[in-house]
């Protein structure tokens, strides 16, 4: 079974193609969405989703969340003494996705269609690709999610020729891709984005407003606190709107501060975040070639965009109102499913042809030659622009640079920079060129680059026919399959909660938590429910402890109303 995945900065989902339609695969606490968040105890037992979630309040040294942002990166997290790369913490979420598919569906899953950010470059979505891999997943094919989304809409089905744009603010990145259908051909024409702006950025904004209005400094609150402050402004973030204010609450050192704040407040706060999210519209059109007025449909993916400020912003920005008749948390994850019921050559599918583009520029470094004579070196030479449809051929022809020159050294490199050193290195390979002066030697460079990622470079000596290749798969620390196993095993130490004991810890998560939050007669009725609850576990009866359990629910929905 191939299954179709995304794996979000916030929370993370699965789904897969069910007789004639895609379907989100339900986690195993009953929920579609499963948080991005890892913690691993002392014990070494490893928690995924809102288990994890909950342990941040009251163990905050042993969780992890928005990982997704260092994808591709040497950063580390340290969780309970334990050291891990942002690809092996969303190794564990993608594990429970997993297991949690297996369990619905009754069948083992060995394979998955993952989507990506557009705009994550080569290291990124390797380092996603190693993910799926430590987690025990065939991952032969990555979807960018803008893509993704474009076929869960069902645009490929409309009669007639549509160009769109997909704006996807996530909870850490955000991606704007112009696509055009037209026949059967989705044709992705641009891609733009910030692997670094996402919903997690405007939570942020409120919260920075709250502590202004209370006097508070960030320095002034401990770890937890800081988390329970992060969470109220969550909280409020979602809940506020054009014309109206919200009033946030915070418990701060047993003292309940509150603060209003209107709407006008929260959207000069966050103008600069507005801003940012309007130069990757604009470059996208650009680069397309294509004017706001050319655009028949916008759509909108990820869960950011249900905020109240980032749609009243679109509507200013296109003149007109955005297309919302799917559930944007789940539409790249459903599109994916689709994706991977065309793979598996499925009859329901309408085969449909996906076509992407090279998100970021690849080339090589050159010396460049001035007047009289001066040479610079360390600077880019392009050969597949960015926003070239994929798959794609180039060939740029280069001299050499010195008087019996021996060597060509075509450094492989992806980036926008003028210079070299600014832009990310791939790979290089080495030529021999007959020794003559400066200038009379040349090879043809040629990049081909495929929808998976991959690019062959192809340097040919023009004088002799020398031909070398190389096929650069984008990893500056590849690991090899010996690599990817030996890590695995080493991560197997991790002790993954037991299905059905994970819905009482949840619970009693949640009861910790909102017990510190809280204050007087409140925290000692609490109290009771809880004591009642750890009761009912001490003694093992099953319908004792549903009784409990549900007893406890109800008085913890009243708290976190």
């Amino acid at each position: 079974m191939i299954i179709g995945i995304d794996l979000g900065t916030t929370n993370s989902l699965a789904a897969y193609f069910n007789g004639d339609r895609p379907e989100i695969i339900p986690n195993r606490l009953g929920k579609k969405l499963t948080p991005s968040v890892v913690s691993v105890d002392e014990e070494g037992n490893v928690y995924v989703g809102e288990t994890a979630r909950e342990r941040m309040s009251l163990y905050p040294e042993t969780v992890a969340q928005n990982f997704k942002r260092s994808m591709g990166t040497e950063r580390e997290y340290l969780l309970s003494g334990r050291k891990f790369k942002p690809e092996e913490l969303s190794s564990l979420v993608l594990r429970a996705l997993k297991e949690d598919a297996e369990a619905f569906l009754g069948e083992p899953v060995t394979e998955a269609v993952i989507s990506v950010p557009a705009y994550f470059d080569d290291r990124r979505r390797k380092a996603t690709r190693r993910a799926g891999e430590l987690a025990g997943l065939k991952v032969e094919r990555m979807i960018s999610e803008p893509t993704a989304a474009a076929v869960a809409y069902g645009l490929y089905d409309k009669t007639r020729d549509t160009r769109f744009l997909v704006f996807d603010l996530g909870g850490g990145t955000f991606d704007v891709s112009i696509l055009e259908l037209y026949h059967n051909i989705l044709e992705v024409r641009a891609v733009a984005g910030d692997n670094y702006l996402g919903g997690e950025d405007f939570t942020e904004i409120m919260a920075k407003l709250f502590m202004h209005k209370s006097g508070l400094q960030l320095q002034d609150l401990n770890e937890k606190e800081q988390i329970r402050l992060y969470r109220q402004a969550e909280k409020a973030k979602c809940a506020i709107s054009d014309e109206t204010e919200v009033t946030m609450s915070f418990l701060y050192k047993e003292e309940t501060k509150e603060e209003t704040i209107t709407y006008r407040e929260y959207e000069e706060g966050c103008e600069e975040l507005l801003q940012k999210i309007r130069e990757p519209v604009k470059k996208s059109l650009a680069d397309a070639g294509l004017k706001l007025g050319d655009i028949d449909d916008v759509l909108l993916i990820g869960g950011a965009t249900r905020l109240s400020i980032v749609r009243d912003f679109l509507i200013r920005l296109f003149r007109k109102f955005p297309d919302t008749k799917m559930n944007p948390d789940e539409t790249v994850a459903l599109g994916a499913a689709v994706q991977a019921a065309m793979k598996e050559r499925r009859e329901e599918v309408k085969e449909v042809i996906l076509t992407d583009v090279c998100a970021f520029t690849l080339g090589t470094e050159i010396v460049v030659e001035y007047g009289e004579g001066r040479l610079e070196s360390g600077r880019f030479c392009p050969i597949i622009e960015r926003n070239t449809v994929i798959p794609a051929s180039r060939t740029e022809r280069l001299y050499t640079a010195m008087d019996n020159q021996d060597k060509v050294r075509i450094r492989v490199l992806q980036g926008e920079s003028r210079f070299a050193r600014n832009n990310l290195y791939l790979g290089e390979i080495d030529v021999k060129v007959p020794k003559a002066p400066k200038g009379q030697e040349a090879v043809d460079v040629t990049y081909t680059y495929d929808i998976n990622s991959l690019l062959e470079v192809e340097v040919k000596v023009v004088s002799t026919g020398t031909i070398e290749k190389m096929v650069i798969k984008g990893e500056d620390n590849q690991m090899t399959d010996d690599e990817i196993k030996k890590r695995m095993e080493e991560l197997s130490y991790l002790k993954t909660q037991p299905r059905d004991y994970e819905e009482n810890r949840l619970v009693l998560l949640r009861a910790e938590r909102t017990y510190e939050e809280t204050l007087g007669e409140r925290r000692k009725k609490l109290d009771h429910y809880i004591t009642a609850f750890e009761a009912a576990l001490d003694k093992g009866d099953h319908d004792g402890i549903l009784k409990a359990r549900e007893a406890l629910n109800d008085i913890l929905e009243e708290e976190n109303e």
